[in-house]
Parts: structure tokens; sequence; C-alpha cells
């Protein structure tokens, strides 16, 4: 049997077989104190490649968020796995649920603060940059969302530290199913030095 008369009849795929999740754009940055405490890090990279596979798997070609095929996607016809969690401010705990698979342009629209300081040091260029803002704002608007700026996201957090409601440094663990990780810093003073030191020897 040819490969054509296999193929006859068979209506090609048009959308994923499940729904959509355009609150994936929603996403929080992490924590400050998380930073450089990610599964893929602590777990290895054969456990991550692992995780990483069975969601693209999952996703079925397509980006979880916006929908598009790998192979029509923005700038990189392949997805990126990006982590979810549930984060608990009071209680200083970053929850690792699952990976998700995204396109580039989801992805990188998650990650503003990343994305921000590219535009910054002029490592993307500003269509690229709006390209992106723009790509994931039509997604959530599409969806009836709206995604606050990073200012306003920023100020809250500030607020929720001025009154209390954000623990401490040092309390902060990520969760992996019952394991509990510490921050990668031990204060947020080292944190800024190394935060420093990074920009420094990338200039």
């Amino acid at each position: 049997m040819t490969l054509a008369s296999k193929l006859k009849g068979v209506k090609p795929q048009t959308g994923p077989s499940y729904e959509l999740r355009p609150d994936l754009l929603l996403h929080g940055n992490i924590p400050a104190p998380m930073h450089g405490v990610a599964p893929r890090v602590v777990l290895g990279t054969n456990w991550w490649n692992r995780e990483r596979n069975e969601c693209y798997k999952k996703a079925e070609g397509f980006c979880q968020a916006c929908g598009v095929p790998k192979i029509r996607a923005s700038y990189h016809q392949w997805l990126e796995a990006h982590e979810v969690y549930n984060v608990d401010y009071a209680k200083g705990r970053m929850k690792y649920l699952y990976p998700v698979a995204l396109c580039h342009f989801c992805h990188c629209y998650i990650h503003d603060g990343r994305l921000q300081a590219l535009l910054e040091k002029q490592e993307i260029h500003h269509h690229k940059y709006v390209a992106i803002i723009t790509h994931g704002d039509e997604v959530l608007r599409r969806a009836g969302l709206v995604r606050e700026s990073r200012d306003v996201r920023e100020s809250k957090i500030q607020k929720m530290i001025v009154n209390g409601q954000v623990a401490s440094w040092e309390k902060w663990r990520l969760r992996i199913g019952r394991r509990l990780y510490p921050p990668l810093y031990k204060t947020r003073e080292e944190w800024e030095l190394a935060m420093a030191k990074k920009t420094a020897d990338e200039e």
C-alpha cells in the first residue's frame, strides 16, 4: 500500500485536541529569592528532558497558550517548555506544578522582565519586542483577559513587602513533590551582587 493510499480520506489536523490556555500568559515572574533554583537545575538535565519531552508530546505540536502550530510560529519553528508554579508569597513557597509547551513569542511574553532587559542591552531589536508584546496582548484580548503592566505588578509586590505580606528571604523554598529547596543566594544583598556581576560580564 502506498503512502498516498494510506493518507486518502485522512483529514489534516487544524488545531489541538485540547482546550487552549491563554491564561498561561498571566503567569507571574519568578520571585527574586527563587532565581537560579529551577526544577531543571536542582533535578538535572535527564529529569528535565523527560519532563519537557512529555509536555511537547501532549501539546501535539501547538503552542498551548495561543494555539499556533510550531511550524508557523514567529522567529523559531519549535516549542519551548515553561515551568508553571503556584506561588504563595506569605509563606514563601513556590510550588512546581508542571511544564507547558509555548511558542517563542508566548514564552518571551511571560518573561517580560528578561525581555525588557534584553531590549535595554540592545540584544533584541525594538521591532521584535513590540511584536512579542502585541502578540501576547492580542491572545489575552481574544480570551477576555488583560495583563497589568510590569510596573503595576512590581508595585503591588513592593506594597505587599512593606505591609509584611511577603515571607522573608531566608524562608523561601521551591517545592517539588515533597522536597523543599532553599534559595541559591542566602540574602538579597548576595543576589544583587550576583546580578550586578552578571550584567557587568555581559557588557
